[in-house]
């Protein structure tokens, strides 16, 4: 084995280490949930932030602050409320007066944005003017304020959660905000078996708190290696005619397109579908990606940056049931373009 195989297959063998060691934490705490604890995991490694979203009482908020533990990471929770305003998230300006020399300045005093694990819960439930705050934290890593630009600490991860069901002192996020999020998870009831399981730890008076099992420094690592994992041209054309084939736009839509959507995925989608699927074929042991590791991160990727119009409302068809269409239309073996039946090459 050559040296740069045998540093690869050390590489993921730690990352599956660490995989297994956090999913095992957070299994003492939340019961079931295999594949929405492995997606977020996925985008921990990928270096991207989630939008969990699924009705009350689901734990997504235990889920993310037990998370929290597993990592020795700082963590701030922030209750996304009608009345709190940008600079509760951000952070303000004060004036601050010397004791000594009565001089006054101004100081700025740090907001709960700046932490290494954010949860922004219930996301939806602020006006836009607050939820805009988030824009530049989640994408530059940054904060402005006055001019000046204040970095954020690495790692940095915005963890959000939203329900789906209530709409009255809600605002829908914008489709800016929505991608800045790398997955949007579904987070579904628990099956039978596991919601007996669930009354039996909840009603017994005992509590389970997670050890830490990764620390920052360890975690930016595993970050920048799961980037040195390879992807084929083959594959990334697959992940370009993907993304490309969502886009009703283009010159010639697939007619399924054409008539439940509205807006496709951007660029934005094609990254994170290949980091996604870097992460997922580390965590398997693959020392490269695969076509089913890309399909394995399509919907969480893609769900919430295909716009559906009225006609797909009217018939039940959701953005999950196109993008089975799609990976169904989409032939692996071919280029961007001529995958997509009646797509032109880029």
């Amino acid at each position: 084995m050559s040296p740069s195989s045998e540093k690869t297959a050390q590489t993921i063998e730690r990352l599956q280490s660490m995989h297994a060691r956090m999913k095992q934490e957070l299994q003492r705490v939340i019961v079931g949930q295999d594949e929405v604890i492995d997606q977020l995991l996925v985008a921990i490694l990928s270096r991207g932030h989630c939008l969990l979203v699924g009705v009350p009482g689901l734990a997504k908020t235990l889920l993310i602050s037990s998370l929290s533990k597993t990592m020795e990471l700082s963590f701030n929770r922030i209750q996304f409320t009608p009345d709190l305003m940008p600079g509760d998230i951000t952070g303000t300006e004060l004036l601050h007066i010397d004791p000594e020399t009565s001089e006054r300045r101004f100081r700025f005093a740090k907001g709960p944005i700046f932490a290494n694990v954010v949860l922004a819960d219930e996301i939806n439930r602020t006006p836009p003017k607050t939820q805009a705050a988030l824009l530049e934290a989640m994408m530059e890593r940054q904060v402005t304020i006055s001019g000046e630009s204040h970095p954020l600490p690495e790692p940095f991860f915005v963890l959000a959660t939203q329900n789906p069901i209530e709409q009255e002192g809600t605002y829908p996020l914008p489709e800016a905000q929505l991608d800045r999020f790398m997955f949007m998870i579904h987070v579904p009831y628990p099956t039978l078996e596991d919601e007996r399981e669930i009354l039996k730890r909840t009603t017994a008076g005992q509590s389970v708190v997670p050890e830490i099992v990764i620390e920052g420094e360890e975690l930016l690592e595993l970050q920048a290696a799961v980037r040195e994992i390879p992807i084929t041209d083959a594959a990334m054309d697959y992940v370009l005619a993907i993304t490309r084939g969502t886009r009703v736009r283009s010159d010639s839509p697939l007619e399924f397109l054409r008539k439940w959507v509205t807006w496709g995925a951007g660029p934005r989608a094609s990254q994170f579908l290949v980091l996604g699927a870097k992460a997922h074929a580390a965590i398997r042991g693959n020392d490269h990606v695969t076509i089913d590791d890309i399909k394995a991160v399509a919907k969480p990727t893609l769900r919430h940056r295909i716009v559906t119009n009225f006609s797909a409302e009217s018939e039940g068809m959701t953005s999950d049931a196109i993008i089975d269409l799609l990976l169904e239309a989409v032939d692996p073996a071919a280029g961007v373009g001529a995958g997509i039946p009646g797509v032109a090459s880029a």
